[in-house]
């Protein structure tokens, strides 16, 4: 007789579940085994004269549930090998939903010769729909509590959302970790306990900053989320966002939107990135929370434009950049490794260059300064190239040599014509920008700073002036001097 392995479903709840064929093959099965006898139907069948041996001992053996399930298949493989019979092996609800130990039975039989065969049995499932009464056509999705994605992904508030084998409060603070990603911490939710066994069954609502404080998880726990139009949860999703934008642009939506095009927008894209870095040097999170907002919308807004043509969407951007990031980070979803951040910026410039390269670019014959922005403000940009060209040796050696050819561009502007002073006052910012990159200070950041003091001081004389009752017309430049300094004086004393 060839090995094989039956494995056949106990359902969520008590005897009344099982079918007919399932309770035939649970008492001709001598012995038989079963996952956990911590279930409603082993004391009816140990009652019923089925000799029954359970795998609970590994749980307390091994660390992890993975340890347990890999050594609960290793030892029901063993006995198929070395069995006359098929060894019957019976686990909770359905064998193949939610059933750890069905999958890895499924993955290693095949490769080791042994027949497998999987008899139902009423799910968890069944007993979610019932008794919380729902229909599963409107669409529900389903989480294990033990392995609950990242950052609320996958959760849809227009989905009901089942989340299973929350076995204890542990899982359960998880669950409710995972659920406030979307939900607000009052948002009900459902717990179920042991559906569908009668005289033990518990269905408790409770709002969600609650759900680890319950008493009376076990293997047969799992929590129910009840789908909700409610805007104030919908508006945390990125498919509302979509949503809103794509209404907006249609021929339902806002005039003004509607107008739009990329060339129109354009002078936006780049005023809201403005207002995101000033947030960052105010160290304003509120604010900063907002203007990305505001940068959002650009990119959404962009998109649909091009959804619309059917050139692109905003899944594609968002497609593009997930393979850019796994691609251009061998060293974190591949084989390469990076010690330090240099090397990973190394990692990051080669696989740039190997995408140039798939497109039939040759790397080799680029200019040196390829790859800076046409559009970057002029500081930004002029410092960018003098990086590029002193990667190859074209730079300045001292600092010395910076200075002295600020002085000689300061030289050439004095004593340019009208039409070259324009010229030459771009020298010597260039020439400016040269000595910031030798002195390691980025120029936009420092000529941002000195705005900044500027408005600052400047808005000490505005106040003032006020408080004196006098306008910019009733005094002269000694007295608006005479408090710049005070100003200076005044920021000078607050840093120290």
């Amino acid at each position: 007789m060839s090995p094989s392995i039956t494995v056949v479903g106990l359902g969520s709840g008590d005897e009344n579940q099982l079918t007919l064929g399932v309770w035939k093959k649970l008492q001709a099965a001598d012995p038989l085994y079963v996952r956990t006898d911590k279930h409603p139907v082993v004391d009816f069948l140990r009652t019923n004269g089925v000799t029954v041996q359970s795998f609970d001992g590994l749980y307390e053996a091994h660390r992890s549930f993975a340890e347990v399930y890999d050594s609960i298949v290793d030892e029901l493989l063993r006995m198929a090998r070395t069995s006359q019979q098929a060894v019957v092996y019976a686990v909770p609800g359905h064998p193949m939903v939610a059933e750890s130990t069905t999958r890895l039975l499924r993955e290693r039989c095949a490769s080791e010769e042994v027949e497998l065969t999987v008899a139902g049995g009423e799910s968890f499932l069944d007993q979610a729909f019932s008794r919380f009464g729902f229909d599963p056509i409107e669409g529900f999705a389903l989480f294990d509590a033990t392995a609950l994605p990242a950052g609320g992904a996958g959760y849809e508030p227009r989905m009901h959302a089942l989340i299973a084998q929350v076995y204890d409060s542990h899982t359960a603070s998880d669950v409710k970790l995972f659920l406030m990603n979307a939900l607000p911490d009052e948002h009900e939710v459902v717990v179920g306990h042991e559906l569908g066994v009668a005289g033990r069954e518990r269905i408790v609502r409770v709002p969600l900053y609650e759900l680890d404080r319950l008493d009376g998880y076990g293997n047969l726990s799992l929590v129910w989320v009840p789908r909700t139009e409610e805007e104030s949860v919908r508006n945390r999703t990125f498919e509302r966002l979509r949503e809103i934008v794509d209404i907006l642009r249609s021929p339902e939506g806002c005039p003004w939107d509607r107008e739009q095009t990329h060339a129109s927008i354009r002078k936006n894209l780049i005023e809201e990135t403005y207002e995101v870095l000033e947030t960052i040097d105010d160290d304003d999170p509120a604010a900063m929370c907002e203007e990305l907002g505001d940068l959002l919308l650009q990119i959404m807004l962009h998109s649909q434009m091009e959804a619309e043509t059917g050139a692109f969407d905003v899944y594609d951007v968002i497609a593009g950049l997930n393979d850019k990031l796994i691609r251009r980070h061998p060293h974190v979803f591949g084989e390469l490794g990076a010690d330090d951040a240099d090397e990973a910026l190394r990692n990051w410039n080669e696989m740039k260059a190997e995408e140039k390269r798939s497109k039939g670019i040759d790397v080799e014959q680029l200019s040196v300064l390829a790859g800076v922005p046409r559009d970057l403000p002029g500081l930004m940009k002029a410092y960018k190239l003098q990086k590029k060209a002193a990667q190859v040796g074209f730079d300045w050696e001292r600092t010395e040599e910076v200075y002295a050819k600020i002085e000689e561009e300061l030289a050439e502007l004095k004593e340019a014509s009208d039409e070259e002073r324009s010229g030459e006052l771009g020298d010597l910012l260039f020439a400016v920008v040269n000595l910031a990159r030798f002195l390691r200070i980025d120029p936009e950041e420092a000529i941002a700073a000195t705005n900044r003091k500027f408005l600052e001081r400047f808005g000490y004389i505005e106040r003032q002036l006020r408080l004196k009752g006098q306008t910019f017309d009733q005094t002269g430049l000694p007295e608006m001097e005479k408090m710049w300094q005070e100003a200076k004086k005044l920021s000078k004393n607050a840093r120290s």
